[in-house]
């Protein structure tokens, strides 16, 4: 081997750290959302949130703007940290008690549903980045009222199905569970909680087992639903991979590497129309905290279960490697040419 051929190789083996620092301070983030039975969230996505067909979809995009739709897959807290009951207050389940979501937490009887029979059904979690954690679904009691705002109380106190780090086929996560005997309109509640960061996710899938009673609650009168009483809520669809990639640059959510930050999450982006459907700076100071993480130069950092020194951290480290990586190749070079 030459002189040469020496350097290079010490200069690519100074060079190979900063490449591996730099894979893996690459930060991750975790996005999804419930697509059978179809969360509120996709069904109005797949809808069109500029011109949703239902009326309950478009009662909730005039409640809190179109951009929460096109950010379909981030209801979310992301410093739940395992106690969502406490977290979370009653009436605002849907939204995960962030302010861009509100329009899911409207009490009606006439969301978008998905047919539900009792005992084994194979659930799907759509998953744009996928992490580890743990999945619990949770089902109403019997008597629920979809007119009324929703309470932890209208749920089992335990879930009818949970799973950890579920097989994830074809971007969606897939698992059973065995679905306890209902009838009429009813709701099931996911909570995601990922094992290595305190963020968790959450969905509303409104579900109907045998015959839909429409405008009626359960066999009271649906006083929040604008629905005529007797006529069935439209059918929910999950968004296709083809809306999904259409929806992609109106959404603020990355789905490779998004960020999160003490603003509820994310900047705003402006919807077709041009208008932002939320403004981070409105929600409540402190609402949905990421923990550790904080906004570095105006960019949020993607969680990864490290807080905000990671990437400064793996920059600064990667710098220190480049330098040395130079030094020891300018090195190298003059020592292969004294041997010459």
């Amino acid at each position: 081997m030459t002189a040469r051929r020496k350097a290079t190789g010490l200069a690519l083996a100074g060079i190979a750290p900063l490449v591996l620092t730099v894979v893996t301070a690459t930060p991750a983030a975790a996005h999804g959302s419930m697509t059978d039975p179809v969360s509120r969230v996709s069904a109005c996505y797949a809808e069109g949130p500029e011109s949703p067909k239902s009326a309950a979809c478009k009662a909730a995009v005039q409640a809190g703007g179109a951009q929460a739709f096109y950010d379909w897959n981030g209801v979310r807290d992301g410093n739940a940290g395992g106690q969502s009951k406490t977290k979370i207050p009653d009436g605002k389940l849907c939204s995960a008690n962030n302010p861009e979501y509100k329009g899911l937490d409207l009490a009606r009887a006439d969301w978008p549903s998905s047919r539900m029979a009792a005992g084994k059904h194979t659930f799907h979690y759509k998953a744009t980045a996928p992490h580890k954690g743990s999945f619990e679904l949770y089902i109403t009691k019997a008597g629920y009222n979809p007119a009324k705002p929703l309470k932890w109380s209208d749920l089992e106190s335990k879930p009818f199905a949970k799973v950890t780090d579920p097989t994830l086929t074809n971007g969606d996560y897939v698992f059973s569970g065995k679905v306890p005997a209902r009838s009429g309109r009813h709701l099931i509640y996911s909570i995601w909680q990922r094992s290595d960061s305190p963020e968790a996710f959450y969905t509303c899938s409104d579900v109907v087992f045998g015959k839909d009673n429409g405008g009626q609650a359960n066999g009271r009168a649906g006083g929040g639903s604008s629905a005529t009483p007797g006529t069935p809520a439209p059918a929910a669809s999950a968004p296709t991979d083809a809306q999904i990639a259409a929806g992609a640059d109106k959404s603020s959510m990355d789905m490779g590497q998004h960020g999160h930050g003490t603003d509820a999450g994310h900047s705003p982006k402006a919807d077709r129309s041009g208008h932002s459907g939320h403004s981070a700076a409105a929600a409540p100071a402190g609402a949905h905290p990421d923990g550790a993480l904080q906004p570095a130069d105006g960019k949020h950092l993607a969680e990864t279960g490290g807080d905000s020194s990671t990437a400064p951290m793996a920059i600064g480290g990667a710098a220190v490697l480049a330098v040395g990586a130079a030094v020891l190749f300018a090195t190298t070079r003059r020592k292969a040419a004294r041997g010459r």
